[in-house]
């Protein structure tokens, strides 16, 4: 059993920036792809960025294309999302998440541990 914790999240304005962590225990992460996650009041939990065991391999969509950037740290068993160019549209809260076998993909359904969640508050 993996047990995902977010950090970092907080109030920011726009245009600024916001690092992320996700840090797991219980097992390594090191073989699992993981990804990101967020989601507004109201709205589904949508993909922002994922990335491979190793790190060799990210993935993002255009809305965050550009301005995030997803990295690991497999000796510390940690995950980051460096967040540029915040806009008021990135204010959700964002989920890590452990990718089940066969690698990361862009639907919640392709994850099996998830963390609790960070908020992210972008001001104008």
């Amino acid at each position: 059993q993996v047990q995902l914790v977010e950090s970092g999240g907080g109030l920011v304005q726009a245009g600024g920036s916001l690092r992320l962590s996700c840090a797991a225990s219980g097992r390594p992460v090191s073989t699992y792809d993981m990804g990101w996650f967020r989601q507004a009041p109201g709205k589904q939990r949508e993909f922002v960025a994922g990335i491979s065991s190793g790190g060799e391999i990210t993935d993002y969509p255009d809305s965050v294309k550009g301005r995030f950037t997803i990295s690991r740290d497999n000796a510390k068993n940690t995950v980051f999302l460096q967040m540029n160019s915040l806009k008021r549209e990135d204010t959700a809260v964002y989920y890590c998440a452990k990718a089940s076998m066969g690698g990361f993909s862009r639907l919640t359904l392709g994850y099996d541990s998830w963390g609790q969640g960070t908020q992210v508050t972008v001001s104008s």
